[in-house]
């Protein structure tokens, strides 16, 4: 009896060594597949450090209006991604998710907000400033085009706008405009 034990606890162990070498085959041979094309870290991708200047703790003000607000620029995910999350400080809170993508080369960007609203956008950065649009529909199923700017205006502000146009981009009006001043140390 105890022979029988050790032999099925034998073949148990083999059936494991099996599944083991086998898993590690098919990772082994998966990984190339699914990481194809990967650039690298994206700590050292220059391309992917473009948006780096709007990092910080910052105090928002809003021209021409009462009030003011906050926003939190870090980088997530070993850096890939940039995340604004911010205040209005009348109750309007979200998060702005942007990141440079090394395979097609362009900057993508998703903005959310806790009164449901989600927009998607395509953008260009360079060092300094930062244009990401893309479209969204209004109150009546209508095509409106969305216009994100984010500029340095120096080391310790920043200037954000938000533009809309009803009429494929022949007008536009500012939706948001907010200065960003640097929190100090």
């Amino acid at each position: 009896m105890e022979h029988k034990m050790v032999g099925r606890g034998s073949v148990w162990r083999r059936g494991m060594l099996l599944l083991i070498v086998m898993g590690a085959w098919f990772c082994m041979e998966a990984e190339p597949a699914f990481g194809a094309g990967a650039a690298g870290p994206c700590s050292l991708n220059s391309d992917g450090r473009q948006l780096d200047y709007w990092l910080g703790e910052w105090m928002v003000r809003y021209p021409g209006m009462q009030g003011s607000g906050t926003s939190k620029v870090y980088l997530s995910l070993d850096q890939c991604m940039l995340v604004e999350s911010w205040d209005s400080g009348a109750g309007l809170k979200g998060e702005n998710v942007f990141a440079y993508n090394a395979e097609d080369k362009s900057w993508h960007g998703l903005y959310l907000d806790n009164h449901g609203r989600v927009h998607v956008f395509e953008g260009k950065v360079t060092p300094g400033s930062a244009e990401f649009d893309g479209p969204s529909r209004g109150p009546n199923g209508d095509v409106v085009l969305n216009r994100v700017k984010v500029v340095r205006v120096s080391a310790n502000t920043i200037e954000q706008s938000w533009e809309k146009s009803a009429d494929n981009g022949a007008t536009w009006k500012t939706e948001f405009r907010g200065e960003y001043s640097r929190k100090g140390p």
